[in-house]
């Protein structure tokens, strides 16, 4: 019985199994030692001794394997995005992110509190001080006394929202002084997505605009009586993009029959380019005669002074990543099939939009920024975490969720809703128009003023920045952005801001880093804007001391040449690319939206 249970004994110990041939050699060792032996006495040594060793192989062995594949493909592809809307460092965006290289080295991508010193003052325009808005009719522009005629009484409907009805109201006084006619005040759009019931008197001050146009067109507030009864206007729309030669040849004959004609949907219905003085005429509506009403100023100004007791500078962010802007956009963010059903049930209130590829879109630079992304450009161009931002905002796609990266980033996040009480917003607060008229004004009033798109409110602002002295306005290179935001965490953080810095060149408001005559007038209003010589210590309105700046080219251009170079703007590399649909929907009949 006993060889019998030996010889088991000895059955068993093959199938043990050893990874390591030393472990398997110490344990014949022990074999052969307790035979010869008796195994009495030094075998509870040696297998003490054996387990160590084993352990010792063992942990050397987890420590020196490489890990499983799929893991190491998981740090070499990137993920693009991290729903909601921003990356692994969401809440926590000033700790230090290391991702493994094919190198096998560790990149540290860590984002600092402080913006740093960049050797350029970030609240001022270099040499801003050489520019001044210049609008003054020359003597060739004919006075309203001398060129109005009788009985042409032009009226227009507004479309979209404050910012889209602004140009309306601007090129419609242009269109009435090439018509020779006598302009009705304006109608609001008050039946488009924004539902917002106001009149033209509500948002603007009406006697002031009829009064400071008055050498330059004729307005006035209502349609005259004919016989005791008030005229009836023919209705009839204009192409966009119209010319002047345009107007005389399709809106002219029909005034001189019905003698008082509304066009609808009036917006972005006159050409881009017109002779200098037509140009100055728009740069008067808009820069001077359009002037809120005085209870809009008014909560305005505090708005601005409540930033002011906050910090000396300030920068207002328009935001524009609400869910109609991200569904117009056709872009994704990353929030799944609940995203993509969310947005596309938003799309179809544009039944001419065509569906698009979001990567494509996104990497044309046609998708905005989102909050984080914000935060990050700011603090690439020195803005550090001690700068207060007012953020000019309709309900974000994915609210407080999405803000939490840019409000690490910047802890002092203000909005007019944190900066006034309830009481003081009550009576502007179910217009939308009143609400982003007060977001306008600090906007303008701001030292530095960041557009996440580049749509109506954007490039209006922008304009008005550079006609009032070049203000910074600083506009996402979205295009380049998008491969650096793509890839930021292989590079240190310090390779990263200045691939960002080098991006942005051309894009932060500067004087002249957009050639004369190139984009929409309402935000390059070249003609409008007049420089001193170097050697003089001020701007002068004096002739001898400024050199006109001109880009506009006339009505001998053709209206082909001027959209072909329009698109040009939009789209090369050199320019920022309107998110998508804004370009788009110049062609589409039934808009509602462009992009406030």
């Amino acid at each position: 019985m006993k060889k019998k249970k030996n010889g088991g004994h000895h059955h068993h110990h093959p199938h043990h199994h050893y990874n390591c041939p030393a472990a398997a050699q110490l344990h014949q060792i022990s074999l052969i030692l307790r035979c010869r032996r008796g195994g009495h006495y030094l075998f509870p040594l040696i297998s003490a001794l054996s387990a160590s060793v084993l352990l010792f192989l063992a942990a050397f062995t987890l420590l020196s394997s490489p890990p499983p594949l799929i893991e190491r493909r998981h740090l070499l592809q990137l993920p693009r995005r991290h729903p909601p809307f921003s990356s692994p460092f969401s809440g926590s965006a000033v700790r230090d992110e290391t991702e493994e290289a094919d190198s096998g080295t560790l990149t540290t991508f860590r984002v600092p509190e402080r913006g740093g010193n960049l050797g350029h003052d970030l609240w001022n325009s270099p040499s801003s001080e050489f520019f001044y808005g210049c609008s003054n009719a020359s003597d060739k522009f004919r006075t309203a006394e001398k060129k109005t005629e009788q009985n042409r009484y032009l009226l227009i409907v507004t479309s979209g929202g404050l910012n889209q009805q602004r140009t309306g109201i601007t090129d419609a006084v242009v269109a009435a002084y090439i018509l020779n006619a006598t302009l009705v005040v304006p109608k609001l759009d008050q039946a488009s997505f924004w539902k917002d019931s106001s009149n033209f008197s509500e948002i603007f001050d009406v006697k002031w605009f009829i009064s400071s146009l008055s050498k330059d067109v004729r307005i006035i507030k209502q349609l005259p009586t004919d016989g005791g009864k008030v005229i009836t206007p023919h209705s009839m729309r204009v192409a966009r993009k119209c010319t002047p030669s345009c107007y005389e040849k399709r809106v002219l004959p029909v005034l001189n029959k019905k003698h008082a004609v509304q066009l609808g949907k009036f917006d972005y219905r006159l050409s881009n380019r017109l002779d200098p003085d037509l140009q100055k005429l728009r740069c008067r509506v808009n820069y001077h005669s359009l002037k809120f009403t005085d209870p809009i100023v008014e909560m305005g100004e505090k708005l601005v002074h409540r930033m002011r007791r906050k910090s000396k500078h300030f920068i207002a962010l328009h935001l524009r990543f609400e869910p109609d802007m991200l569904a117009f956009s056709g872009c994704y963010y990353g929030g799944g099939d609940k995203e993509r059903a969310e947005l596309s049930a938003i799309r179809q209130r544009w039944k001419s939009l065509h569906q698009k590829n979001p990567e494509k879109e996104r990497r044309h630079g046609r998708c905005p920024l989102t909050p984080e992304e914000v935060g990050l450009m700011l603090r690439s161009l020195g803005f550090g975490s001690d700068v207060h931002i007012y953020v000019a905002s309709g309900e974000v796609y994915g609210g407080e969720e999405t803000l939490a990266p840019l409000k690490s980033l910047f802890s002092n996040f203000h909005s007019k809703e944190t900066l006034a009480n309830k009481e003081e917003l009550a009576a502007f607060a179910t217009f939308s128009s009143r609400m982003a008229a007060l977001d306008f004004l600090v906007c303008d009033e701001s030292d530095v003023f960041v557009t996440n798109n580049n749509g109506n409110m954007a490039r209006i602002l922008a304009g008005r920045r550079r006609y009032f002295g070049h203000k910074p306005t600083i506009r996402p290179n979205a295009k380049k952005l998008y491969k650096l935001f793509l890839g930021r965490r292989n590079s240190t953080w310090e390779e990263f801001s200045a691939k960002v810095r080098s991006s942005q060149i051309g894009f932060m408001g500067m004087p002249n880093e957009v050639k004369p005559g190139r984009g929409e007038f309402h935000e390059n209003p070249s003609s409008c804007i007049c420089e001193t010589r170097r050697n003089d210590n001020a701007a002068s309105p004096d002739a001898d001391k400024k050199r006109y700046t001109d880009g506009s080219a006339g009505d001998d251009r053709s209206s082909a040449t001027a959209e072909d170079e329009r698109e040009q703007y939009y789209f090369s590399d050199s320019e920022t690319a309107v998110p998508n649909g804004l370009a788009q929907v110049a062609e589409l009949d039934d808009d509602e939206f462009f992009s406030d």
